[in-house]
């Protein structure tokens, strides 16, 4: 076997690991975080501008210039005036179900939401693990939007309202 010929079945695995130890929920690795960040960088939402959504209606990488820390993540985002929004009213601009994936939420599980993958759901930003996801979300948006917030605390992803 060759490593190159196998590290595109390796990284599944990997990321999955990676999504498991970053949910355990033991008293010696509770996760104190409100909301998931890029586990290399730290950054929120993998760097976007969560104000961006609202502003501009896709999402938009922020610059290290304007950071702000919060819900246990560092936010970045495009410009002063995007970081003095979020100042004012994060909780209006953050993602529901503190980042992760809105119909893995509605199916029992958490799974890291893609931050390119959205949707603005009674207001608020939810993100999604793929388009596919997205879509069977938004086809029943009341059932699934009501079972993803019962799982949401019992998955660790808690919305901030």
């Amino acid at each position: 076997m060759v490593w190159g010929a196998n590290r595109t079945r390796l990284w599944p695995s990997v990321v999955i690991a990676a999504l498991g130890l970053l949910f355990l929920d033991n008293e010696a690795n509770t996760r104190p975080k409100r909301f998931i960040s890029d586990p290399i960088t730290g950054l929120a939402l993998a760097g976007h501008d969560p104000v961006a959504y609202f502003v501009d209606g896709y999402p938009r990488r922020g610059s290290d210039e304007y950071t702000y820390q919060w819900g246990g993540a560092l936010w970045v985002f495009v410009n002063q005036g995007n970081r003095e929004a979020f100042k004012l009213a994060p909780h209006a601009y953050a993602p529901l179900y503190a980042g992760c994936g809105g119909y893995a939420l509605s199916e029992g599980y958490a799974t890291a939401g893609n931050p390119t993958t959205f949707a603005f759901i009674n207001g608020r930003l939810v993100f999604f693990h793929s388009p596919v996801n997205r879509f069977l979300y938004l086809v029943n948006v009341d059932l699934m939007a009501t079972a993803a917030a019962e799982n949401a605390r019992k998955t660790r992803c808690e919305p901030l309202l």
